[in-house]
């Protein structure tokens, strides 16, 4: 892990049998944002480093990442709110510029910490002790933040951990439905708009979550497959298509395509529903382009976890 605030790859992604993920598929399109716009995501995703210090000490810093920000911005009002500027332990000469903490800043490293904890638990039960070492560190290290996120935000730790039961379970029946697997995800993330105010806005962003939620599971599962199949892990995408060696066909591969696809344009559609204000752009741009981008390179096995290509470097400039 590196320290915050800049940009770096990071999830509240499941993987298919361990929910082991490490790095986000939501992210920001550089190529296809302005300089104005990537410096307003920087901002957030630096405000919500602060926050996460700010509310739970140091070491919780270390579960910021993309997936988190957007989360941030989604649940943030249509302004960008007050901007300040400091030095951080990433950053010690120049500093950075950073939002000022927000309810939905509170909110979003809230339920980031929650989110984080029980990747960590999730990866703990799914490993032997010596393989489940690392997240057995995680979780003990967060186990303090979580207790006090916890008490904040009860429903929605709740529902977490619900819908994560409910996925093991359907790991346990090596169940090949890829509908009833990545609705654990999507309910999972929809609940983080629950205590948003406006009845409208929080259907809004309730369905934008929910099919965001789905693609994420079902892209991570396409991501892993090859993985998953060599070790006999479970994944419904090999199950759904039956790919005992994790290869692709034709047939398979179009349709699950079309299945992404189908998730982004669910979200398009939310999203459409309500204005975003300034983040409407940034936003726009990662549902039109980003997704389908991330997508595609899942699918032609060109998207590699961890490789720090242009697109995620641009956002650390200047």
């Amino acid at each position: 892990m590196t320290a915050a605030c800049g940009p770096r790859e990071g999830s509240l992604s499941p993987s298919c049998g361990c929910s082991e993920a490490v790095f986000g598929y939501v992210r920001p399109p550089a190529q296809a944002l302005s300089q104005e716009e990537l410096d307003r995501f920087r901002r957030m995703y630096c405000g919500l480093c602060h926050t996460l210090g700010r509310r739970y000490g140091p070491a919780a810093r270390f579960i910021l990442n993309y997936d988190f920000t957007y989360l941030a911005i989604l649940l943030s009002e249509g302004e960008e709110g007050a901007v300040r500027h400091s030095r951080c332990a990433a950053h010690p000469g120049h500093g950075r510029d950073y939002l000022e903490a927000t309810p939905a800043l509170e909110l979003a490293a809230d339920e980031s910490v929650i989110l984080a904890y029980w990747q960590a638990r999730d990866g703990v039960a799914d490993h032997d002790w010596l393989h489940g070492l690392r997240y057995r560190a995680v979780s003990r290290v967060l186990e303090p933040a979580y207790r006090k996120a916890s008490a904040l935000r009860p429903e929605f730790d709740r529902t977490v951990r619900l819908q994560l039961d409910r996925l093991r379970e359907l790991e346990q029946e090596n169940c090949p439905s890829l509908d009833r697997a990545a609705d654990t995800f999507a309910a999972l993330l929809a609940s983080a708009a629950g205590e948003v105010d406006s009845p409208v806005r929080r259907r809004v962003l309730e369905q934008m979550l929910y099919h965001l939620g789905r693609w994420v599971y079902l892209v991570d599962a396409a991501d892993d497959l090859r993985q998953d199949t060599a070790e006999g892990a479970y994944n419904p995408v090999a199950l759904r298509f039956q790919l005992p060696d994790g290869a692709w066909t034709s047939e398979s591969r179009a349709e699950f395509a079309a299945t992404l696809d189908h998730s982004i344009h669910m979200v398009a559609t939310a999203f459409e529903l309500w204005d975003f204000g300034v983040w409407r752009t940034i936003l726009e741009t990662t549902i039109y382009t980003g997704l389908f981008q991330v997508g595609r390179a899942v699918l032609d096995g060109t998207f590699r976890k961890g490789r720090r290509g242009a697109e995620r470097k641009k956002p650390q400039e200047g």
